[in-house]
């Protein structure tokens, strides 16, 4: 499933080489919304892997940016004890059209699955 989500670039990581062939990159999106009167900031922090770390070669903190990204969930286990991992895997970013005096809220969404999805050779 693909996500997107809307927010500024509060945080930019280096590019960490994981092994020969692996290398991560972090960064912290800060978005905003609303509860009742009062204004929450969430700080979600996203990966991006191999080639998709370049990607922030053109943004910088302050930013405002749309992130496009896969949930990922990984199991664990060392020791006897199994423990489990959620990343948010980010393979887009696209600068934002909205200016800084627009407040930026949660415009997460799901992307609508593809046609061949609902081909299940079920008759409705």
């Amino acid at each position: 499933m693909n996500f997107e989500l809307t927010g500024v670039i509060h945080e930019i990581s280096d590019t960490v080489q994981k092994t020969e062939k692996f290398r991560t990159r972090e960064f912290v999106l800060a978005v905003e919304k609303q509860i009742g009167e009062r204004t929450i900031t969430d700080y979600v922090k996203f990966q991006s892997t191999g080639d998709k770390c370049d990607i922030l070669n053109r943004y910088s903190t302050g930013d405002i940016a749309t992130v496009h990204f896969n949930i990922r969930g990984n199991r664990w286990e060392k020791d006897g004890k199994v423990s489990y991992f959620t990343n948010l895997d980010a393979w887009r970013i696209e600068s934002s059209q909205q200016t800084n005096d627009t407040p930026v809220t949660y415009q997460a969404k799901q992307s609508a699955p593809a046609e061949d999805d609902f081909n299940d050779g079920l008759p409705f």
